[in-house]
């Protein structure tokens, strides 16, 4: 792997920039006039675009984004219905959405239901009425044809533009940075658990599922972090830790470690030095740690033949004693009365309807945004179905949970709830 892939921005940590609307309003000729780039096929045909087409890039003035085409909103027929879905799904991880109209004429009641549903949400959007190089002259600065459908009232979501001249490309790139840094919460994967000039110790176990040349992201990411905090970082493997405790002068502020090594690292780590995981700190900085260390109780309560989803963000190659589908399966048997019936999906795979589940335990979604976690985990809980993280259950399997939620006192409470 080179060393411009290395230092990628990772997906999960750019702006998603969605572009929607109905078939044959210039949706992917507008994505194309913002990024400078033929990311979409064009073409007059209506439906074009018949799946979302995804680019990582660096957008100006934003920064790292994933712009994203959808198929058109009004798409008919069987397969124009499954396009249909698949430009909701898309909803579910979009930071930012761009409805990209036809300007000669009114909005369409597609575009309407799509705003709608960024309301609901409460989506930032910008309304784009492309094709102003055919309007008369003097149009595109009145309301015109906008939302309110009302002359010389206008709209401060609505902007016009032409992708075919450019008009209002720059305006609109503009605009999409001010809502984009707005949408962006600043968000740190330590919180308050580490400051300049403190040393934390990472466990990094370097083994066969560990690349040659890598470690994993949420490793990465804490590196990094403590880098930019100014804190030292020891980074070791699990059967170094005792010796390289042993070598400070101080003890850690913190040690950090992965999941799968909770065991060995918390036999050899002082009961007062502050110890957690990459993947609860990854749950947190994703998602709703609370919610994930309450749905741990649900595991205590399995029985013969209850469903288990187990879910990950990624696609990976799977290795004999892969986590997700044989270690954590074997962990739920030896745990419970009964044989549960576990379920697996990854990638952008994710069920809607999560009523036949008794438990669902996901990945750190180190690749998922924290727009599409938060999506998954409130999905769960509008349907009542307990759901918890890889970590957290990790150190439930090993005995180690409440040892690794004592930096979060406030969470250590929900286990004697």
């Amino acid at each position: 792997m080179s060393g411009a892939t290395l230092n990628e921005t990772p997906s999960g940590e750019r702006v998603h920039i969605g572009f929607f609307g109905i078939r044959n309003a210039g949706k992917s000729s507008v994505v194309n006039a913002v990024t400078g780039q033929d990311l979409a096929v064009v073409s007059d045909v209506r439906g074009t675009t018949t799946d979302p087409v995804k680019k990582a890039m660096e957008l100006l003035p934003i920064g790292p984004v994933v712009i994203i085409d959808t198929p058109g909103f009004d798409d008919e027929g069987a397969l124009g219905e499954k396009r249909v879905e698949r430009t909701r799904k898309i909803l579910a991880q979009t930071d930012l959405a761009i409805l990209v109209t036809d300007g000669t004429v009114p909005l369409q009641p597609a575009d309407r239901e799509l705003i709608q549903i960024f309301e609901e949400r409460k989506l930032p959007y910008l309304i784009v009425r492309n094709k102003a190089d055919l309007l008369p002259e003097g149009t595109a600065q009145s309301a015109g044809p906008n939302r309110a459908e009302s002359p010389g009232e206008t709209d401060p979501n609505t902007l016009f533009v032409s992708a075919v001249t450019g008009a209002g490309i720059h305006e609109l790139k503009e605009r999409m940075g001010a809502l984009a840094k707005d949408a962006k919460e600043e968000k740190t994967i330590l919180g308050d658990l580490a400051a300049a000039g403190d040393t934390v110790v990472l466990v990094i176990p370097i083994d066969a599922s560990a690349p040659k040349g890598r470690i994993i992201l949420p490793q990465q990411m804490v590196l990094r972090e403590l880098l930019d905090r100014h804190a030292n970082a020891l980074c070791v493997q699990p059967e170094d830790l005792k010796k390289a405790l042993a070598g400070l002068a101080q003890p850690p502020a913190l040690v950090v470690t992965d999941s799968q090594a909770f065991k060995l690292v918390m036999r050899d780590t002082p009961a007062d030095i502050p110890t957690t995981s990459f993947s609860i700190l990854m749950a947190r900085y994703k998602g709703n740690l609370r919610q994930q260390v309450l749905g741990i109780a649900a595991l205590k309560n399995l029985g013969e033949g209850d469903k288990v989803l187990i879910s990950e963000g990624c696609t990976h190659h799977r290795q004999c004693q892969d986590i997700g589908t044989v270690k954590i399966p074997g962990w739920i048997e030896t745990c419970t009365d009964g044989k549960p019936e576990v379920t697996f999906t990854s990638g952008g795979t994710f069920p809607q309807d999560l009523s036949p589940y008794r438990l669902i335990i996901h990945c750190g979604a180190c690749m998922l945004n924290e727009k599409e976690m938060l999506h998954r985990l409130r999905l769960a809980e509008e349907q009542n179905v307990p759901m918890t993280n890889y970590g957290v259950a990790i150190a439930e399997f090993n005995g180690t949970l409440r040892r690794a939620l004592e930096p979060f006192p406030e969470l250590l409470e929900l286990l004697d709830g």
